[in-house]
């Protein structure tokens, strides 16, 4: 009984292990989350405006392609994936909008100061609520948006080279 109570713990962690590293072997993407919002009507909502900028709601979305990235400036993967967002601006094809998650006004002023911004307009979700009804897990994330105000894409972390030509595939797709 003895080395049942034992060896138990280390078999259970071993499974565990074991069912981990499957998991990882199946090359599954860990930014390819599935979401129930995919091909639905964005979430209703409504921001206050960044840095007394206008509100930002989901009405906001509807007459064009939009890119929504919820971002922080105390978030090492948002600075990361920042010029990617700033090649996307300079694109010109999709309006970017931002949710600035949980953050102070006077540290995300001094983030996008320093490496641009890329953004449209600028919700403040303070509380993070918003970036719940939206399915968000954490920052980084971006949405894409099409004229309707239907969520088309969703891309969980920073963004990358593929991720960006992926979204600007997308968005021509939605242009036409």
């Amino acid at each position: 009984m003895i080395r049942l109570v034992t060896y138990l713990p280390l078999a259970v962690a071993a499974l565990l292990a074991v069912v981990f590293l499957w998991a990882l072997d199946r090359g599954r993407d860990p930014s390819l989350v599935p979401s129930p919002l995919i091909d639905k009507p964005a979430p209703e909502f409504t921001l206050a405006g960044f840095d007394g900028g206008p509100k930002l709601t989901d009405a906001d979305l509807k007459g064009g392609v939009t890119v929504v990235n919820v971002f922080a400036s105390w978030c090492l993967p948002c600075r990361a994936e920042h010029p990617y967002l700033m090649a996307l601006a300079r694109d010109g094809k999709a309006r970017i909008f931002g949710i600035n998650y949980k953050d102070k006004a006077e540290d995300a002023k001094a983030w996008l100061k320093e490496l641009g911004n890329p953004y449209a307009r600028i919700g403040a979700d303070a509380n993070g609520r918003v970036a719940i009804e939206w399915g968000v897990y954490g920052v980084p994330e971006t949405f894409v948006v099409d004229a309707a105000g239907r969520i088309r894409m969703k891309h969980v972390g920073p963004l990358t080279p593929d991720r960006l030509e992926e979204i600007r595939g997308m968005i021509a797709d939605l242009v036409r």
